[in-house]
């Protein structure tokens, strides 16, 4: 052994994390290296849902409709949209995601079948 690290593992040359294989021999490019840096951090910045707390309110809208909203939940904590297309499907409902406000609205009164989704998926929930 002639070099100072030969053997260890300081000795073994650096591989891409996406495509595992050596970097002088990577193919990946550097906006799909960046879009998995942006994907890594967003999900280190994911919360579990047991630290979260949840408001569900009633709200209407002109015209007598009345539209469920699910508040107090962080686009950067969550993903609203997935979170979302679950609260859609056990209600039956459309919905949308506000982004700047960071709110959930599901069209009609489903605030029972929300706190009930919310509680099984595990969000502490305020009254």
């Amino acid at each position: 052994m002639t070099r100072l690290f030969a053997g260890t593992p300081f000795d073994i040359p650096p591989t891409c994390d996406l495509c595992g294989q050596k970097e002088t021999e990577c193919n990946c490019t550097p906006q799909q290296k960046a879009e998995a840096e942006a994907k890594q951090q967003r999900e280190a910045d994911r919360l579990p849902p047991e630290k979260q707390t949840a408001r569900v309110r009633l709200d209407r809208r002109k015209g007598g409709r009345t539209v469920t909203l699910v508040e107090g939940l962080t686009s950067r904590a969550n993903d609203l949209p997935d979170l979302l297309g679950k609260l859609q499907s056990a209600c039956g409902a459309g919905g949308t995601v506000k982004k700047t406000d960071d709110l959930i609205e599901l069209q009609g009164d489903h605030m029972e079948r929300v706190r009930q989704k919310l509680g099984e998926i595990g969000y502490r929930l305020k009254k």
